[in-house]
């Protein structure tokens, strides 16, 4: 029985999203790409949970909540899913490109301002390896 850390109450009470989870065809290929290329973002294995169905992995960033749950395909088809994580500054959104680069991870869009979304959005967005589109995001804004 895996225990878990209780969030902090100040930071867990505005967090939109509990939690992602993501049918993928291959666990610990899909767990390596996330903690690897978001390392910068401190994303790590936080619960590895094994079923009869195979493993399931949480993934947790600084909180060590796991967030982001990766499992084996129960309902195959593509399903394309886009997931912004969030990067504390533009130093950890080319952290985060460099190591996609260093595991040649698909690079859909490199590290820019994207003034569309609004003037302080800097993210990177890379495709992982069941086809998501995943982006890490650092949001600045005027004061």
């Amino acid at each position: 029985m895996w225990v878990l850390p209780a969030p902090p109450r100040t930071s867990y009470s505005r967090l939109v999203l509990d939690h992602l989870a993501l049918q993928v065809r291959d666990v610990d290929a899909a767990a390596s790409f996330y903690t690897r290329a978001f390392s910068a973002l401190r994303v790590h294995e936080a619960m590895r949970l094994d079923r009869p169905e195979g493993a399931v992995v949480g993934l947790s960033g600084a909180d060590q909540f796991p967030h982001l749950w990766l499992g084996p395909l129960v309902d195959p088809g593509v399903r394309p899913v886009h997931l912004a994580l969030t990067a504390p500054s533009r130093e950890a959104v080319d952290a985060v490109y460099a190591a996609a680069q260093e595991i040649g991870a698909e690079i859909l869009h490199t590290p820019r301002l994207w003034p569309e979304y609004h003037p302080g959005y800097y993210a990177v967005f890379l495709r992982d390896p069941d086809g998501n589109n995943v982006e890490a995001v650092h949001h600045s804004f005027a004061h």
